[in-house]
């Protein structure tokens, strides 16, 4: 038996630890698309199989508007900040100014982040290079993908002198060989609230209210926390 959950990447290593735990509770083996939020939204109005989905909070109430959710089953995973991510063993530039960020940016041999159109932290962090006055500068040194999970997974294998990533910290940990810098600076700080909710559509409706309790409840708190949320 399959639990079919589309998700938006911050949520990809919370789900997986958590995984194995509810396929011994309940015989469900998760079966998890991520990818930008924008996308899996598409994903679902599209039709896709789908008993449970975790978006951004505002795209969860927006989708139980629209009977595409169950509204009653809406769950917190809890916020997730976007960072600024380097290659295991670089250097870390302070990046906790605006200045800071500026420099690091003009610096950078490249720049990976998430789709500037359909990911919450790249629409985010396209508006904050506008904002800093380097957009320009830096445009021919911009790597984007699908989402940041993606983006973080083409930094770690770059080559090149110090390429640095931007996408949610949630992304920046679960990736092997980039490492958590900081945070975006104060003025420009995104920080995201997550939350499943079951599909109005679900295949298996009663599995996927488990699993969306689950994502929620106090007994995950650490592994939400381990895997970037802040509660």
């Amino acid at each position: 038996m399959r639990l079919h959950v589309l998700s938006g990447g911050a949520a990809q290593g919370v789900v997986a630890a958590l995984s194995g735990k509810f396929q011994t509770a309940t015989g469900y083996a998760i079966e998890g698309t991520f990818g930008a939020v924008g996308a899996m939204k598409a994903k679902l109005l599209a039709g896709a199989p789908a008993d449970a989905l975790i978006l951004t909070r505002a795209l969860i109430d927006e989708l139980a508007g629209a009977g595409q959710v169950v509204g009653e089953t809406r769950g917190d995973l809890g916020r997730v900040r976007t960072g600024v991510a380097a290659r295991a063993g670089d250097p870390t530039p302070d990046v906790s100014t605006a200045e800071g960020l500026r420099a690091a940016l003009r610096a950078a041999g490249a720049i990976f982040f998430p789709d500037p159109q359909r990911a919450t932290a790249g629409i985010h962090f396209a508006r904050v290079l506008e904002t800093l006055g380097i957009a320009a500068e830096v445009a021919g040194r911009l790597s984007t993908h699908p989402n940041g999970a993606a983006a973080m997974r083409e930094l770690a294998k770059a080559g090149g002198a110090y390429p640095i990533g931007v996408t949610q910290i949630t992304e920046i940990l679960n990736t092997p060989g980039v490492t958590l810098v900081a945070p975006l600076p104060l003025e420009f700080e995104l920080a995201t609230v997550y939350t499943a909710a079951v599909c109005a559509r679900a295949a298996a409706p009663a599995a996927a209210r488990r699993f969306v309790a689950l994502l929620s409840a106090e007994e995950t708190r650490a592994a939400r926390e381990q895997a970037g949320f802040e509660l």
